[in-house]
């Protein structure tokens, strides 16, 4: 598609901020006459339209965004969702509303609800991608409809959304591999289980971990991925499995959010203290299994602050019509049993929830 011209293309023929630009075409005072018939010409020969929903923060209505993530298993998306609202208030937006919904894990359910929200002529969507080849023919209709979405936690190929929010996924992949090969005795054989493979997050950071096994540990064998398709009772199957056909298994990274079946299943047989485990983000039941060692690490993917991010860069181009960057990339950070009574403070005091989720874990 051809690139809309925006008030950054604008600022940049005059020379000017793009906030004197915004201020010019919605007739705000302190910008002197000549600035605004400048501003308002270069607009009309560059073809800028302001978009729907910029037009929309300045009328009656209340602005509407979508958020279309799964439930969940743990406090991931309670925190992604609680970012997002942090991010509204510290705006003090009176005007904007926030519609979640929500689904159980992929499948239809996930494309049902895109397309509910864009049939509810939301003005905005943020959403985790789980079926990227499903929603090209939705995020088709969202540029024709210029309904702007933001993607959080993974990218989605051929659907060209406004802006991705999420943790650097080679990099957690690799980090894991690093720190589960430190444990283990080759020769050995690792596992991984994801969500999906078609997902972006999940098929990167099998890659990474594969590829930095292969490349710096070679005696120790990375298996086929375990697709658990975010279902606690699908995991915990498939890991007993894993544990009956693979009797050297050396250790298991986790990339997604149900590493609770998985440790409670590798319990049950009698294989918890001869297994690394490499786990992914944090919440209360995980805490004490990385106290005891159970878990030899978890890469947190701070999912507060994913959250928040995916809602300002939405906000700044309904606001501004410019996107700053298209993709937001974090570092992950790594959680162990040394730094982890350090970092529940730190979460306790970055988060408002924090304390209430983390202070009761003995």
């Amino acid at each position: 598609m051809q690139k809309k011209a925006t008030i950054v293309d604008i600022a940049n023929v005059l020379g000017i901020s793009t906030a004197t630009v915004h201020r010019a075409l919605n007739g705000y005072p302190n910008v002197t006459a000549k600035t605004r018939d400048q501003v308002l010409e270069t607009a009309k020969q560059l073809g800028y339209k302001p978009n729907r929903a910029a037009r929309l923060l300045r009328s009656s209505r209340p602005l509407r965004i979508s958020v279309n993530t799964l439930v969940g298993n743990t406090d991931f998306w309670h925190d992604v969702h609680a970012g997002i609202e942090a991010a509204k208030q510290s705006l003090s937006l009176e005007n904007v509303e926030l519609e979640y919904r929500s689904y159980p894990e992929a499948g239809e359910k996930e494309l049902q609800q895109f397309q509910a929200a864009l049939d509810a002529d939301v003005d905005g969507i943020i959403a985790f991608p789980i079926d990227p080849v499903g929603l090209e023919p939705l995020m088709r209709r969202v540029a024709h409809e210029n309904v702007p979405v933001v993607f959080v936690a993974t990218d989605a190929p051929n659907t060209a959304p406004l802006a991705v929010v999420s943790i650097d996924t080679m990099a957690s992949g690799s980090l894991a591999a690093d720190i589960m090969a430190g444990a283990l005795q080759p020769p050995t054989n690792v596992a991984v289980t994801v969500n999906a493979m078609n997902i972006t997050e999940h098929g990167e950071k099998y890659k990474a971990f594969a590829t930095t096994m292969a490349t710096f540990y070679p005696e120790i064998n990375v298996l086929a991925a375990v697709e658990d398709h975010g279902s606690d009772a699908i995991a915990y199957d498939a890991t007993r499995k894993l544990l009956g056909d693979h009797s050297n298994l050396g250790g298991i990274y986790v990339t997604t959010e149900n590493s609770t079946p998985v440790i409670r299943a590798a319990r049950e047989l009698g294989r918890l203290d001869k297994l690394t485990l490499v786990t992914t983000d944090l919440f209360p039941d995980l805490v004490p299994e990385i106290r005891s060692g159970a878990v030899k690490a978890t890469i947190y993917q701070r999912p507060q602050t994913q959250g928040r991010l995916a809602f300002r860069l939405l906000y700044e181009f309904m606001d501004q019509g410019s996107c700053p960057t298209p993709h937001v990339t974090f570092a992950p950070h790594l959680v162990m049993r040394g730094n982890l009574e350090f970092f529940l403070q730190r979460v306790s005091l970055e988060a408002k929830d924090g304390e209430t989720r983390f202070a009761q874990v003995p």
